[in-house]
Formats: C-alpha cells, sequence, structure tokens
C-alpha cells in the first residue's frame, strides 16, 4: 500500500487531536499579533506619549493576558499533538504486532529479528515527531503567515510586499536541501537496521563466540559497522545544520530589509512610531512557522524513514492462513478434577499419585502430504509428510540434525502452515481453526524455554495468567522447582533475568515444564525436556513427566534415543522426510536410519 495512503489513514484516526492542535496554535499566532499591538501601545505611551502608569495600566493588564492566553494555547497545541501522536504509535504498535503474529515467527528469525526489534522500538518512536511536531506545523506555517499579511498589509503595503517576496525563499530552500537529507536519512536508517540486527545476534551467540575464541573478532566486526553508521549520522547532521543556517540566515536578511525600511521612513517622518514599533515585532513572528517548518521537517525524516520500514512489514505476505469460523472440539471431561489439583502435597511418591486422570482429554493429530519450505530456501524443511497421531499415543520423533523434527512441531504450533497438504484435528483442518484457541490446547517445552525480565511468578502465568498461587505452587512442585523458589527471599515474587540469564540450564527446563504442568492441555509438545539435567534430575522429571504425560496426546522431538525408547511409536525423519515408522522394539530389528543412530548414540546424543 501507498506510503501517503497509509499516513492519510493515521491522519483521519487522530483528526480531531490533530485539528484541535493546529487550532490553538493559530490562535497562539493571533495572540501574538495582540500581544505586538499591547506591547507597541505600551512603549508608545509610555516614551513618546508621557503616559504616567496609570495610563498604561490597561495596555499593560492586556499584554499580561495576551502573554498568558498566548502561552496557554501553545500548550493546548503542543498536548494535543502529543496525545495524537501517542495514539497512532500505540495504532501502528498493534497493527504491527498482529502482522508479525500472522506472519509466523519464521519471519523474525535470524538476523531479521534484529532489524525487526529496531522498527518496534526506535521506528515506532520516530513517528512522534512527524504526528507531533511536522504535521501541524505544516497547517501552521500556512496559515499564519497569511494572517499576519491580513494585519500587516492593511497598515504598511511595502513591509507586507517585503515579506510576501521573501516569505517563500524559505520553503523553496527547505525543498532543495530537504531533498538530499531525506536520502542521507534513508540510508541512514538502512544501516542502523543492518547494524540492530548484526548486534543481536553477535550478542544471542556471545556466550558461543566466547567459547571458541572469536568473540574479539566480531568486537572488531562490530566497530567496523558502528563507524559506518556514525559516518552516516554525520553526513546527515551536516545536512540539517547547513538546512538550519540557510533557513536563520534567509529569515534574518528578510527582518533586516524590513527594519532598514521602516527605519528609513521612520527617521523622515513617513511612518507613525506606534505602527513602526509594531511591525517590526511581527516582522520575525511572520518567519518563524517557516523556519519552526525547516526544522521540525528534518525531525520527522526520520520517521518517514522508519515507516516505509514499517510499511513494508505490513505488505508482507501473511504466512498463516486466514481464521475460519469453526471453533475448537471440546474434549470430553476424563475426571473431576485437573491434573494440578491432585497431586500430592510432596511431589511424587507412587506411580497410581494420579491414576492417569486429565482434565481433559487427548486429540487425534493426522498430517496429511505436508511440505513445508522457509522463506528464503529452496530445499523443503519437510517434504511429503503423510503420518497419524492417535488420541492419547506418545510419539517421538527422531533424526539427525536439519531432519525436519522441529519444523514438524513449527507447524502443529501454527508457527507457519504448510505449503503443502494439511494437518488436521479429529478431522478437522487447524488452518481454520481460531489461532488463539488452538494454541490454548498445547502445551509447549522447548529446549531452550523462553523467559523474560520479570517474576518467576510473571513468566509461570504465561501459561495461565489466571492462575491462582497455589496452582503455581503445585505446578513449581510437580517440575521439581519448589524447594529452589521456597529458598528465595522473595519466592514467586523473584526476578529473573532476560532470557533465565539468572538461572542454570536445569532451572530454566524446570520453569518450562512447570509452566506445562499448569497449563494442563491435551496435547503436548515436547522439544527433549531433560536435555539440560543432571542424570538425577532426568530420572526424576521422567517421572513426573510420565505422568504428565498419560491421557494426552504427546510430541517428543527426541534428541537422546534414550527419550525414543519410551515413546508408543517412533517416526524416523532424514533430510525433510519420513523414513521409519513403528515401536523402538520393531525398529532395532531393522537395518536403517533408526538403527545408525542408535549407534552414534551409545557414543554420544543422537
Amino acid at each position: 500500500m501507498n506510503l501517503n495512503r497509509r499516513f492519510l489513514e493515521q491522519v483521519k484516526l487522530v483528526w480531531p487531536k490533530l485539528g484541535l492542535a493546529i487550532l490553538a496554535g493559530f490562535l497562539a499566532g493571533l495572540a501574538t499579533i495582540w500581544q505586538a499591538s499591547r506591547i507597541s501601545r505600551v512603549v508608545t505611551g509610555a516614551f513618546l506619549e508621557g503616559a504616567d502608569l496609570s495610563a498604561s495600566l490597561p495596555a499593560l493588564w492586556a499584554l499580561l493576558a495576551a502573554i498568558g492566553l498566548r502561552a496557554g494555547l501553545v500548550f493546548a497545541s503542543e498536548w494535543a499533538a502529543s496525545a495524537a501522536a501517542i495514539r497512532v504509535k500505540q495504532e501502528v504498535r498493534e497493527t504491527i504486532l498482529r502482522r508479525l503474529v500472522a506472519l509466523g515467527p519464521a519471519y523474525v528469525e535470524g538476523e531479521r529479528s534484529g532489524d525487526v526489534t529496531n522498527t518496534l522500538t526506535q521506528g515506532i518512536e520516530a513517528l512522534d515527531a512527524y504526528f507531533s511536531q511536522y504535521l501541524p506545523q505544516l497547517a501552521l506555517a500556512g496559515l499564519l503567515p497569511l494572517a499576519y499579511l491580513v494585519v500587516i498589509f492593511p497598515r504598511d503595503p511595502l513591509s507586507g510586499a517585503v515579506l510576501l517576496l521573501t516569505g517563500p525563499l524559505i520553503p523553496l530552500f527547505m525543498f532543495l536541501i530537504g531533498n538530499m537529507a531525506q536520502a542521507l536519512t534513508r540510508t541512514q536508517w538502512a544501516v542502523l537496521g543492518k547494524m540492530s540486527a548484526y548486534f543481536l545476534d553477535t550478542l544471542q551467540g556471545l556466550t558461543t563466540l566466547k567459547t571458541l575464541g572469536r568473540s574479539q573478532e566480531q568486537g572488531a566486526r562490530i566497530a567496523r559497522v558502528s563507524e559506518r553508521y556514525r559516518q552516516t549520522t554525520m553526513a546527515v547532521l551536516r545536512v540539517t545544520f547547513l538546512s538550519a543556517l540557510v533557513l536563520e540566515l534567509l529569515s534574518t536578511i528578510g527582518t533586516a530589509i524590513v527594519a532598514v525600511e521602516i527605519g528609513l521612513r521612520l527617521l523622515y517622518g513617513h511612518m507613525d512610531f506606534e505602527i513602526a514599533f509594531f511591525l517590526l515585532l511581527l516582522a520575525p513572528e511572520f518567519y518563524f512557522p517557516l523556519r519552526a517548518l525547516g526544522l521540525r521537517f528534518h525531525a520527522s525524516m526520520a520517521g518517514v524513514a522508519a515507516a516505509r520500514s514499517l510499511m513494508a512489514l505490513l505488505d508482507e505476505p501473511a504466512q498463516l492462513a486466514a481464521e475460519g469460523a469453526p471453533s475448537i472440539p471440546k474434549p470430553a471431561s476424563a475426571g473431576s478434577k485437573g491434573t494440578l489439583e491432585r497431586l500430592p502435597r510432596r511431589g511424587f511418591s507412587r506411580p497410581g499419585d494420579l491414576d492417569g486422570q486429565s482434565l481433559r482429554a487427548p486429540f487425534r493429530i493426522a498430517f496429511d502430504q505436508v511440505s513445508y519450505t522457509y522463506p528464503g530456501r529452496v530445499q523443503p524443511a519437510v517434504e511429503d509428510i503423510s503420518l497419524e497421531i492417535a488420541a492419547g499415543q506418545q510419539v517421538a520423533v527422531v533424526g539427525p540434525s536439519g531432519a525436519g523434527k522441529s519444523t514438524l512441531a513449527r507447524l502443529l504450533l501454527r508457527f507457519a502452515d504448510p505449503q503443502a497438504g494439511e494437518i488436521t484435528l479429529n478431522g478437522q483442518p487447524i488452518a481454520t481453526l481460531p489461532l488463539a484457541e488452538w494454541r490454548a490446547q498445547i502445551g509447549w517445552v522447548p529446549q531452550r524455554p523462553t523467559l523474560f525480565l520479570d517474576t518467576l511468578a510473571a513468566n509461570l502465568r504465561l501459561a495461565r495468567p489466571d492462575a491462582a498461587l497455589a496452582d503455581l505452587h503445585r505446578a513449581a512442585r510437580a517440575a521439581y522447582l519448589d524447594d529452589w523458589i521456597d529458598s528465595l527471599p522473595q519466592g514467586f515474587e523473584t526476578l529473573i533475568g532476560e532470557g533465565g540469564a539468572r538461572l542454570s540450564g536445569g532451572q530454566a527446563q524446570r520453569l518450562a515444564l512447570a509452566r506445562a504442568f499448569l497449563r494442563d492441555a491435551p496435547l503436548l509438545i515436547l522439544d527433549e525436556p531433560t536435555a539440560h539435567l543432571d542424570i538425577e534430575q532426568e530420572d526424576r522429571l521422567q517421572a513426573a513427566l510420565a505422568r504428565l504425560c498419560q491421557a494426552r496426546t504427546v510430541l517428543v522431538i527426541a534428541h537422546r534415543l534414550s527419550t525414543a525408547a519410551r515413546a508408543d511409536r517412533v517416526l524416523v525423519m532424514e533430510a525433510g522426510r519420513l523414513v521409519q515408522a513403528g515401536a523402538h522394539s520393531d525398529l532395532l530389528r531393522q537395518a536403517g536410519v533408526y538403527a545408525r543412530l542408535l549407534s552414534a548414540d551409545r557414543g554420544g546424543e543422537a
């Protein structure tokens, strides 16, 4: 969609506030005329007519009222413009976030995530200057000089003619210099986006770089990228300062011409002092809206450059199909209480603690000739996959790195939709189901859980925002986190670092498991949840996971074949294709990929 059309839509959204800002600014300009007339009246009366204080009081009170009125109107104008900008930023941020959900996580993977982060933060904030400063000033630059000319021409046509001829020079030079500055600003924004992407990518891989001894090399590369951004920024500032100099010079020359011609006529007695002083006070005010427009034009260019990135993101083709009307089929309840409600007070002591009961019954999942290729790649991540996961069945997916295991989970989570084939839930295509409702039926435990700079309670409640504190305690106990949390001075209100920076790998993984316990969903997707745990913790969690998986449909991405051995059925993938399927014991007797993986697993991880 055209950029100007997008901006027009946002202007329509906040037109009442922008209109109020323009009206208040225009009235402030009229108050400036009144203020200049009162100043000229007071000065003329005091110094030329010999008026005493009592005679000057009415004019002084009027001057004070004009100053107060002007200040109040300027404040109202800036407040309304800022409110409009805040509203626009809020609307744009919500629109962009909805678009990112529609595009799916595949869009923001890799270095692109840094560029998107920069666009969502600095890009949206850069719109502030455009809506709160540039747009109101654009209207005022057209209205106020005309209002001043209407007042000046009847009093002195010569001064009005000087202002009328010199005034248009300011927007002319602003346009000529602005074109060059706009091109430089676009380049600056592009460099900033690339630098943000590169810097974020480096930060995320800093541990690996440090381990491999490559951190110094990456530091030098970041320095080079930063230097390029500095040079681009300085080029923009040079043009901005040049523009400011030209605008100030033109307005100064125009004011000087008016002052000289007024002074000469005043000297020879061809003009009254009060009118001359009044016109001399108004001359700089005539140029001020034009100068302010030039300065705010430069401030708004960053917003225009950022808007191009925002609009490009909005114009990206959606990765997810449009939602249909059908709702998620409601599974029948298998018991009167949920899993967490029946947990014993201290851990699990025997296999029968949960009695295999769950609040929800499981779903049947089927993949029918599913294929998917990531954007920008040629080789399909998964190709022509057909399989079925029966209700209540635990299925493990194994295969070498890059075989497509994680892609199956992503497609099931609807982080993207298949480009061929379909995935069904009890025979109904999941692409037709409301996305939020579908994901609410899934408990997901990734190998590297996403954790935020917030409290333990807030990170747990991502699974169920309305969970009570008692539910959090039960979930933590189920994931064997309760002893550690009880030892913390602030308990569940303890802040953790971004990405779980203050947690060990095992603690972060168990926190993700606690989310799954808290969610109590009928479908579980597990990405080797015990990968970061020692043997003792793994044994305890395997027992807890066994009970969590009862009466649920479970898909496990297994990196250890010991995990696959516990599953009801094993799916073996290689190069994006399903090459073997069956029980662990049956696959062991076959010569194939699974047997090779098992042989390799005996010397390390599969």
